[in-house]
């Protein structure tokens, strides 16, 4: 049986390494597009020899890229960044290299193409990134029309950066911050008034678990009547981001107290947190904090894909009991 052959762009990443693995898996030989080919050798034992092949490849170089792609029966491009950094803006990662990227595999004659995008791309947002990821669905549409898009909400797992950054966070502080837009309002019940702080508890999120993203991008690329379609991915819960603390707290094993940071602090604290090497937040982070991060519906997700998606309560006691207390009872869910 003749194999199939798939270049995958950011091959080494958080949600790169897990899809490689299921790739290979399943039978696929794997390019492995990444900028640092002799830092990505971790991904040659995910298959067998010879199977998983990592090769440098920048989405801005053209030339790079179409190497990359050339003979490719599938592209999947998972290339994206979450704060800008000299010339990894996100105007040249998220549209200028997914635009180049889609025009090589249409060039190239490659079937099928998966674009990775965000839940929160829109054009119209206060967010930077959020435009930018909608330009990028736009260019790569343009380029490629046949092109599949899929928009996952906030992505977790062992590696990821979201609840691992908390997670660190609780090692260290004794708080942990909740983003609120409504919070500190008096409330008055049965003639008792109150001071509100959370008011609905902040943000929204929906976080999917990186192996049910992995799982929806091998069903896109297993069937062609999936292609060619945006998909919207999110776990089986939302929660608020007063809740995602109290997951940090229960997981970890630690007490930290939950306070209230009304947006306009978080900008200022943003201001100077994201000078820092590599920012612990971002003023344009803050910004995609405003809108929440939840499967709107309208579009197809995981369940026409056919795929359960894993709550977050389920896997996260598997690797953030590493920010426990030394000496603390293993946290629980």
């Amino acid at each position: 049986m003749t194999r199939r052959l798939v270049t995958v762009f950011g091959a080494s990443g958080f949600i790169g390494r897990t899809l490689v693995r299921r790739l290979a898996a399943q039978g696929w030989v794997v390019r492995a597009a990444v900028r640092d080919p002799i830092a990505a050798e971790f991904l040659k034992p995910m298959g067998d020899v010879g199977q998983v092949t990592p090769l440098r490849a920048d989405i801005n170089d053209a030339k790079a890229v179409a190497m990359a792609v050339a003979g490719a029966d599938a592209v999947v491009n998972l290339v994206g960044i979450l704060y800008e950094s000299g010339r990894a803006t996100f105007e040249a990662t998220h549209v200028k290299g997914a635009a180049n990227v889609a025009a090589a595999a249409k060039a190239a004659g490659v079937p099928r193409l998966v674009q990775m995008s965000a839940l929160g791309a829109d054009r119209n947002s206060e967010s930077a990134y959020a435009r930018s990821k909608a330009g990028g669905e736009e260019a790569v549409l343009a380029a490629f029309p046949g092109a599949t898009i899929i928009r996952p909400s906030v992505v977790f797992g062992p590696d990821d950066d979201f609840f691992n950054r908390f997670g660190k966070m609780a090692m260290i502080s004794p708080v942990l911050p909740v983003f609120t837009a409504d919070g500190f309002k008096p409330v008055c019940r049965d003639g008792v008034c109150a001071i509100d702080l959370f008011g609905s508890g902040g943000p929204i999120f929906q976080p999917v678990h990186v192996g049910d993203v992995a799982a929806a991008i091998l069903a896109v690329l297993d069937d062609s009547r999936l292609a060619g379609k945006i998909y919207e991915l999110g776990g089986p819960r939302r929660y608020s981001m007063k809740e995602i603390m109290e997951l940090v707290n229960r997981t970890t094993g630690h007490r930290r107290m939950l306070v209230p940071v009304p947006f306009g602090l978080g900008m200022l604290k943003a201001t100077f947190l994201q000078m820092l090497p590599k920012p612990m937040l971002t003023r344009d982070q803050v910004k995609l904090m405003k809108v929440d991060n939840v499967v709107r519906g309208g579009k197809p997700g995981l369940a026409e894909l056919g795929i359960a998606p894993v709550a977050a309560e389920v896997i996260l006691p598997l690797y953030m009991k590493r920010y426990g207390r030394p000496g603390a009872p293993e946290a629980a869910a």
